[in-house]
């Protein structure tokens, strides 16, 4: 993967380039996170607590059994081979797991390292998948999310929204700190909430090779606006919280300090590689001014991009709204739109564009999106309900503005990064859409998981949109055990592609097309409830070749074989985040030649947000959507023609 002017990926996934990476120690800085602290030692710049605490008393990942994963792995890896193939394929495994192979030394050293942690994943999963990574956070790893549309008439308009989504981030922080977030549950087994504890003041740092996570607790945000950044503090000096009026107040004199745009566009640097940033950062910190004002933004809770109007309510059609409020939620649009206005290195950036975009940017690093997709349905119905705080200060403090003094190089650099983000925004292809023809509702009136529906739906348009399978990586949560993230769930099986073919067999009949539906539906499902266990096939095997790695032993063959690599390189990358309102999370495609599907199943409707890349001669992101309508229509008449024949 490059690290200047190139913008896509390489054909090898994420996952795959990042497990050879060798691993590193990462310096961790201000971190409090009492009662639900991390699975490891961390370093507090602000104040402490130490690691190796399992507050919640949650059970530890369990390290599968070894021949357990290989078969699993080699049903996974058919549908990629021919029988010749397959047949390298299964010797290969079976040397692998043999006495006296690899695999078993690999194996048992896993296992010793498993009972010195109490996750044994999580450590080296945030290094290399995210802060070894070395491709742009933006659409590579950072999702956007959409709020509903609103309708702002004026700056005050924008400026009240702003204001009343920074109390309801609050709110919610508060509930957090006081640990009153309801215990999430899977069934009987409470999940693991350290991940709630890591989204406010949360900064990613850049470094060559490998970037750090700062934790932090403070009373003020960044506000950018024109490209120029700020302090605003949201408690006085009579240490009294700021009221919606009040915020509204220090956001005009924001405005009032920034009415024109800067070209040099700080902001602009957290778009590139991270290791341009990383150059472009130790530039910075040479100087005092800029080290001063790269540490406020760092320790701010969250940033807030007060956006330059996109044209929203210039596009004709929902769709076309939805898709250009990802853009502006994903990359902000491009150097000539508000991709500077950004600091793409904090976990939450709220967004509250002009003509009414709203929503926010993530950093995956610290957390999955259950908790930013919590927050998302906090804030609107915060803002939809009127809500409001008696509370406040007699003693407003006046915002700052961050002040960087940019030498030639520096400059050179943010020019970089305009012409870098320029190339991936111009490169990225979005179609987001509201599928209203049924919702989840209908799914479960047949008997059928919606998840697993909906995942059948994508590999059944894949297939017939590419005629070969496709492999399909869905994200499962880990969080039943102390430091769970995710596992893999392979979501394109033997009985996925049946599937698809019986269902573009015209001689199929519908009781045929049921039956291979409610078979891949229930293979599906079956991979998911052990993925959610820890059982699945690729953290398993991303940690025994990082166990080679780690212990300096040759990365064994099973890594290079074709079924490996195939099955690796997921063209459909997808997730399910759900939340209440009408939004939806979006981002980019895990290879050159795939899709990324992110889906917000509702009652009567699935939001969609779909991605790919335009200089791919093989995908499209029109022909994909029309592919997975046409696939949920035949899903939908298939099940009504079976249920009117039983009666």
């Amino acid at each position: 993967m490059s690290n200047n002017s190139t913008v896509q990926k390489s054909n090898s996934n994420q996952e795959e380039l990042n497990m050879i990476r060798s691993v590193k120690l990462i310096g961790f800085r201000g971190l409090n996170l009492e009662p639900y602290v991390s699975a490891f030692q961390l370093v507090s710049n602000y104040s402490s607590s130490s690691g190796n605490v399992n507050v919640q008393n949650l059970p530890r990942l369990p390290v599968p059994k070894l021949n357990d994963t290989l078969a699993k792995y080699l049903k996974t890896v058919r549908p990629f081979l021919n029988d010749d193939e397959f047949t390298t394929t299964t010797k290969l495994v079976k040397e692998f797991c043999s006495q006296g192979g690899v695999g078993i030394k690999l194996q048992n050293l896993l296992e010793k390292r498993a009972e010195k942690h109490l996750n044994w994943l999580e450590e080296w999963w945030l290094k290399t998948a995210y802060l070894e990574y070395r491709d742009p956070v933006v659409v590579f790893s950072s999702p956007g999310l959409v709020f509903p549309f609103r309708k702002f008439h004026s700056q005050n308009d924008q400026l009240q929204y702003a204001a009343k989504t920074l109390l309801a981030a609050l709110d919610y922080k508060a509930l957090i700190d006081g640990n009153k977030i309801p215990m999430e549950m899977m069934g009987k087994s409470p999940l693991d909430m350290a991940q709630y504890k890591k989204i406010f003041g949360t900064c990613r740092i850049p470094g060559e090779k490998c970037d750090q996570l700062s934790f932090n607790d403070s009373k003020y945000v960044t506000v950018c606006h024109n490209n120029y950044i700020f302090h605003v503090d949201l408690w006085g000096d009579d240490n009294k919280r700021l009221n919606q009026d009040q915020i509204v107040h220090a956001l005009k004199k924001v405005i009032e300090l920034s009415k024109t745009p800067t070209n040099d566009a700080i902001g602009v640097l957290t778009s590139d590689s991270r290791d341009n940033w990383a150059k472009a950062y130790q530039a910075l910190s040479k100087d005092e001014v800029n080290r001063q004002s790269l540490l406020d933004v760092e320790r701010s809770l969250v940033v807030l991009c007060l956006d330059a109007p996109s044209g929203l309510w210039n596009r004709s059609d929902k769709c076309a709204r939805q898709s250009l409020a990802a853009a502006q939620t994903i990359h902000g649009g491009g150097s000539s739109s508000n991709a500077g206005n950004r600091w793409f290195d904090k976990t939450i950036q709220f967004i509250v564009g002009a003509d009414g975009i709203t929503g926010l940017t993530y950093e995956h690093s610290p957390a999955e999106g259950q908790p930013i997709a919590v927050l998302t349905d906090f804030i609107i119905n915060y803002i939809d309900q009127g809500k409001s705080s008696n509370e406040s200060s007699k003693s407003p403090k006046e915002p700052v503005k961050l002040n960087f003094n940019v030498n030639s190089d520096v400059g050179n650099m943010i020019k970089t990064a305009k012409s870098n983000i320029d190339k991936l925004v111009a490169d990225l292809e979005l179609n987001c859409f509201t599928y209203d023809k049924y919702g989840k509702n209908f799914i479960k009136s047949q008997k059928l998981s919606p998840d697993s529906y909906l995942q059948m739906a994508m590999q059944y348009a894949f297939y017939r949109l590419h005629k070969t399978p496709g492999a399909h990586y869905e994200s499962a949560a880990t969080r039943m055990y102390v430091g769970g993230r995710t596992e893999t769930i392979r979501s394109c099986s033997v009985e996925s592609i049946e599937f698809a073919k019986t269902m573009l067999d015209n001689r199929s009949a519908p009781q045929d097309k049921l039956k291979a539906m409610s078979a891949a539906v229930k293979a599906h499902k079956d991979y998911t409830v052990q993925a959610l266990q820890g059982f699945g096939v690729d953290r398993h095997l991303l940690g025994l070749k990082l166990t080679a790695i780690e212990n300096k032993m040759d990365i064994p063959a099973l890594y290079s074989d074709a079924g490996y690599k195939r099955s690796a390189h997921m063209r459909l990358s997808t997730s399910q985040v759900a939340c209440k309102c009408d939004g939806f999370m979006c981002y980019g495609p895990l290879v050159t030649d795939g899709y990324a599907t992110c889906y917000n199943p509702r009652d009567n409707d699935v939001n969609f947000a779909t991605a790919a890349f335009v200089t791919n001669p093989d995908t499209s992101c029109d022909k994909y959507r029309k592919a997975l309508e046409q696939s949920l229509q035949d899903m939908h008449d298939v099940l009504l023609q079976t249920t009117k024949a039983k009666l």
